[in-house]
């Protein structure tokens, strides 16, 4: 018998009333073990970013990930059938109107999603609207927005850092929660500003990522927390472990032991 076949999937409203009791670890998930093994370490937020196309496909930014892509790993996480709460990130150019926000946003809980995530503020209200009413949980995303990365010159920029930004950053996530939005990653926001989203949101639980200690909780991309992609890690993570270079020595250590034993075979 599977001994995660009789686990109940935690829900949107499970992660909203830890707002003010107890602090929410999130983590990515892009695949079928990596899933299972952070819900046995008792993740109770996982989301399958986009972010798997650096860390996975080998793209420079998300802009190259398409919804396929986004698909295919969901099923993978979801047949883990993990207790953890599953999302999805709608990728880039699928929700530029409220039509294909909802098209694309179905599909993702076809394949297995409990929620999704998209980019954007007050300018997307309309799409997240039409999600809400579609009866689709959705989590937001404020502060430095990857999928517009281009559109800032390639640069990964801290928001909210004079008095404009934070305001905006602010009525942005009111907006959000106003909407029904059950949380919202603040990404690369001052930590004053993320402190202050999270005290004026009452109904939406704020996921920090290097945006200070006061979120009510705080997401990685895996393989930045374990160090399995150890060509490129953010300023703001500190990883736990070296998995990549672990495997890299494991596997030089294995190769040179084949070739060795080859060498002593035709001697």
């Amino acid at each position: 018998m599977d001994p995660h076949a009789s686990l109940t999937r935690l829900s949107p409203a499970d992660i909203l009333a830890c707002k003010g009791r107890k602090p929410i670890p999130a983590l990515t998930a892009y695949d079928h073990p990596t899933a299972r093994l952070l819900d046995e370490a008792g993740v109770p937020l996982l989301l399958v970013g986009d972010s798997l196309g650096m860390v996975v496909l080998g793209h420079p930014d998300t802009t190259h990930v398409t919804l396929d892509d986004m698909r295919h790993h969901l099923r993978a996480v979801a047949r883990a059938r993990t207790r953890a709460l599953v999302g999805c990130d709608l990728p880039y150019r699928t929700y530029e109107t409220p039509e294909e926000a909802v098209s694309a946003a179905r599909l993702l809980m076809a394949d297995g999603a409990g929620y999704v995530k998209a980019e954007g503020g007050s300018e997307i209200l309309p799409q997240v609207r039409a999600i809400l009413d579609a009866g689709i949980p959705f989590c937001g995303h404020l502060g430095m927005l990857p999928q517009h990365v281009l559109e800032e010159g390639g640069k990964y920029r801290i928001k909210g850092r004079d008095d404009a930004g934070r305001q905006r950053l602010l009525d942005d996530a009111l907006a959000l929660e106003a909407a029904g939005a059950f949380a919202c990653v603040l990404e690369l926001v001052t930590p004053p500003v993320a402190a202050d989203i999270t005290a004026a949101c009452r109904r939406m639980v704020t996921i920090g990522i290097g945006s200070g200690p006061d979120c009510d909780g705080q997401i990685l991309v895996t393989p930045d927390l374990v160090g399995g992609f150890p060509w490129f890690t953010p300023r703001f993570v500190q990883p736990r472990l070296q998995t990549g270079a672990a495997i890299r020595d494991t596997v030089a250590a294995w190769v040179t032991e084949v070739e060795s034993m080859q060498s002593r075979e035709r001697s």
